[in-house]
């Protein structure tokens, strides 16, 4: 006996079951140090600066994401005095506030995933990118950094010049998503 299955027609303004949702203001910093200089500035940051790929490290609302062997993005609440903090430490790095230039844009839901996979070519399976990684990578013709915040939960890091693409891009590979 033959099933008959039946697409269901969505409008094409349908929402989905994945949001795209600005996230909130926040602080956030472009540190590069040496390795000889972590000790210090984990300190100064009350968490241990990750040294592994994808790696990350949290502690209340501030948030340090492994972007290279020297580089790390701080995301932070909006009333932080992070940048008055680093500049106190008296070891060699550098702490750039990158605030204004980037764009925090949330993806969750069942199915995130797959809407950022519309555009991103990482495997984004929880075994290869579980909760907490985070990497730069790219989502259609912009570089983001890609945080994985919880199961079906992501924030996209892009500047702000691409934003309007990027929250465009979610959108429209949200609305290919069915879940």
């Amino acid at each position: 006996m033959v099933k008959m299955i039946q697409a269901e027609r969505l409008h094409p303004l349908h929402p989905g079951s994945v949001s795209i949702a600005l996230a909130d203001n926040a602080i956030r910093l472009s540190l590069r140090a040496k390795p000889d200089a972590v000790p210090a500035l984990s300190k100064v940051l009350g968490l241990d600066l990750p040294v592994k790929p994808k790696s990350t490290a949290s502690k209340g609302a501030r948030t340090v994401m492994w972007l290279g062997p020297d580089e790390w993005l701080i995301i932070d609440d909006a009333t932080s005095s992070l940048a008055d903090d680093l500049a106190k430490v008296k070891v060699l790095h550098s702490a750039v506030d990158v605030s204004h230039r980037n764009v925090g844009i949330i993806v969750s839901g069942k199915g995130a995933s797959a809407v950022i996979n519309g555009g991103c070519p990482q495997d984004l399976s929880l075994n290869a990118f579980p909760v907490g990684a985070a990497s730069r990578t790219v989502l259609g013709k912009i570089e983001i950094v890609l945080w994985r915040m919880g199961e079906n939960s992501f924030r996209v890091e892009c500047w702000r010049s691409f934003s309007t693409y990027a929250y465009g891009f979610l959108q429209e590979s949200a609305r290919d998503v069915a879940v």
